[in-house]
C-alpha cells in the first residue's frame, strides 16, 4: 500500500509518523482539494467498493477521522491488498466525477 500511495497526491496514510503507522489496520485519508466533505466522500468510496464486491467494511470507524480502514493482518493475502489498490483509485475517480 505504501508504494501505491507514494505517487498519488490524493491519498495518504492517516498516520503522519511512519513509526506509528499500523501494518495490520491501515488507515488512509483522501487529501484532494476538490473534496468538499471528507466524511461523505470517504463513505461514498467505501460504499462503491462494497457495491463492486471488492472490499467490505473498509470505512473508517465512526469516531475516527474520515477515510478508509483496510485490514492487512495475517489472515489477508498480500495479493488481495495489491488487487484492491486499483479499485480504490477507480472509486476515488468515480466519486470525484460524481460530485
Amino acid at each position: 500500500m505504501a508504494d501505491f500511495i507514494a505517487d498519488k497526491p490524493w491519498i495518504e496514510n492517516l498516520a503522519v509518523d511512519p513509526a506509528t503507522a499500523s501494518c495490520t489496520s491501515v488507515c488512509l485519508k483522501f487529501t484532494d482539494d476538490r473534496i468538499a466533505d471528507a466524511a461523505a466522500f470517504a463513505k461514498a468510496v467505501a460504499k462503491r467498493l462494497e457495491k463492486e464486491g471488492v472490499a467490505l467494511d473498509v470505512g473508517a470507524y465512526r469516531d475516527a477521522p474520515a477515510g478508509l480502514r483496510i485490514w492487512c493482518g495475517a489472515t489477508i493475502e498480500t495479493s488481495d491488498v495489491e488487487a484492491l489498490m486499483p479499485w480504490i483509485e477507480y472509486a476515488f475517480n468515480a466519486e470525484i466525477e460524481a460530485q
